[in-house]
């Protein structure tokens, strides 16, 4: 495809050009991701489950928009729960192109009701898809991040993690929180060898993703009814009350934007944090004493060089 941006490939981790994959691109923030790194003069490939049925139509967007803006942007059939198609997924990108510089961690599902209701089994599917679908993809792309000696690992984290942090969500809260512990650890991990660690931190954006919409309800019905009839506001009622609070104008496409910037910044400058948070939940100003005490820790046992200018806020 052809593209009218002045592109070069250095692989340094600035600059523009890079090899960029997006999981769980067909909606939301992860395909607003895809295009804003795209405009930015990226080959980026946008992962996707059911390319060829469910997401036929997500697909052919991407297509028609990559043709009328002039960018590379191109679906590539990945289900983070499938370590086969995560693998055939990265193949193909470094068959076309040699090198990947950049992941982003977006694939996630989402959950609503009280966390009795849920099974163990509903559990687990959560942090396959939340968690250990960063795993599987990480093992496939790691190898060729750390051959090159740069690259980037870029996390779609949630305020949640470390700020306000609303009841009949706790399965979702639990599976991005054990992704944030995963990413910090990567972040000192994966240094050594030139590769960068960002995570992004939205906040409750209840409009522009199909978060809520296509929200996981508990199995145990009978469970989830006795909470509803005790609590008020119920978890039906909560995506409004968590609305309330963003203020008019907010747009989830800040934290596409997010993305764009960071991915454009020199090695070892990048912040591990970016918070995009309009109804400041106090995942912000958590953070800012965890990222220091870490860091600290971390001087403390002579592990300096583990950590970037940006390791804590």
């Amino acid at each position: 495809m052809s593209n009218d941006v002045d592109v070069t490939d250095d692989g340094t981790g600035g600059g523009s050009g890079k090899v960029v994959l997006v999981t769980g691109a067909s909606s939301g923030i992860g395909a607003l991701s895809v295009r804003a790194l795209a405009r930015a003069g990226h080959r980026v490939y946008a992962g996707m489950r059911r390319t060829a049925t469910r997401n036929a139509a997500a697909v052919a967007d991407l297509t028609r928009y990559a043709a009328e803006h002039r960018v590379e942007a191109h679906a590539v059939e990945l289900d983070v729960t499938s370590q086969e198609s995560v693998d055939a997924a990265v193949d193909r990108i470094l068959a076309e192109h040699g090198r990947l510089d950049v992941v982003v961690h977006n694939a996630g599902h989402m959950v609503l009701g009280a966390a009795e209701a849920f099974t163990t089994a509903q559990l687990a599917d959560l942090y396959d898809v939340n968690v250990l679908g960063t795993q599987r993809v990480n093992r496939a792309v790691l190898p060729t991040l750390r051959a090159q000696g740069s690259g980037l690992l870029l996390w779609i984290g949630s305020s949640s993690t470390r700020g306000g942090c609303p009841p009949f969500l706790g399965p979702y809260f639990a599976a991005k929180a054990a992704m944030d512990a995963l990413a910090v650890s990567y972040a000192a991990e994966v240094l050594p060898f030139g590769i960068d660690t960002a995570i992004v931190v939205p906040g409750a954006f209840t409009s522009g993703t199909h978060h809520f919409a296509h929200a996981g309800a508990p199995a145990d019905t009978d469970r989830a009814a006795a909470y509803d009839r005790r609590h008020r506001p119920s978890a039906d009622e909560l995506g409004e009350r968590l609305a309330a609070l963003v203020p008019a104008g907010a747009d989830v496409a800040e934290v596409a934007a997010a993305v764009a910037r960071l991915v454009a910044m020199e090695h070892g400058t990048r912040p591990l944090r970016t918070h995009v948070d309009p109804s400041r939940d106090g995942s912000e100003v958590v953070s800012a004493v965890a990222d220091r005490v870490r860091a600290d820790f971390f001087r403390r046992i002579g592990l300096e060089e583990l950590l970037t200018a940006g390791s804590s806020l």
